[in-house]
């Protein structure tokens, strides 16, 4: 079954909930990308293998991730409290079957969880994205699916918020069949360091943007 990758940055009040919620058979590999708190502590003491990862940056903790999982089919998810680990075979669940080669769970938000500001920028991103490939995704939600050795054969560069959006964009030139499915968005435990404030949207969009001009 698959690795799934969890990146946290002080996420240590948020794991225990998330680790809980994962399918029997999926197995969590928590990376560490700098936190002050016990994060890694916490997960390692719940069963979690835990990965540290002192560059920061998203895509520094996801790529630490890949390369450290083992399984042929890898799940990332936000572990924050904010997706529902029930629903990772929606997302994985089509790459086993070989019905796609990436899978993407978009989010469908619960009212209050989803900021304005960071819905619009994602509408917009959305936009950018159909415009350049030609796909329709209503997200790049952070719960997504693919098989680890073609992820590590897209040979992904991007190391701060851009990687969910550099992920896409290979794979559609690498010809992969992308798919995308529901997942329910809630109420995060704390603030996120990206929604959660309009300094930290605007840095994600600057790097996507940045992405999109490299590709």
């Amino acid at each position: 079954m698959p690795d799934v990758i969890l990146p946290v940055l002080n996420e240590a009040t948020a794991i225990p909930k998330v680790l809980a919620r994962l399918p029997e058979g999926f197995d969590p590999l928590v990376v560490d990308n700098g936190s002050t708190d016990d994060s890694g502590r916490v997960a390692k003491r719940l069963g979690a293998r835990v990965v540290f990862q002192p560059e920061p940056g998203f895509g520094a903790a996801c790529w630490a991730g890949v390369t450290a999982a083992e399984s042929e089919v890898v799940a990332f998810m936000d572990c924050d409290g904010s997706l529902d680990a029930v629903q990772l075979p929606r997302v994985t669940d089509p790459i086993t079957d070989g019905a796609a080669d990436l899978v993407i769970g978009c989010r469908r938000a619960e009212p209050g969880a989803w900021p304005p500001h960071a819905r619009l920028a994602n509408l917009a991103l959305a936009r950018m994205i159909k415009r350049k490939t030609g796909l329709t995704l209503s997200d790049l939600g952070p719960m997504r699916a693919v098989r680890r050795d073609e992820l590590l054969a897209l040979d992904m560069r991007d190391r701060r918020f851009g990687w969910p959006l550099e992920m896409v964009l290979k794979a559609n030139v690498a010809g992969w069949r992308i798919a995308s499915t529901d997942v329910t968005y809630t109420r995060r435990d704390g603030r996120s360091k990206v929604t959660g404030t309009v300094r930290g949207t605007l840095k994600a969009v600057v790097d996507m943007t940045r992405v999109l001009q490299q590709s």
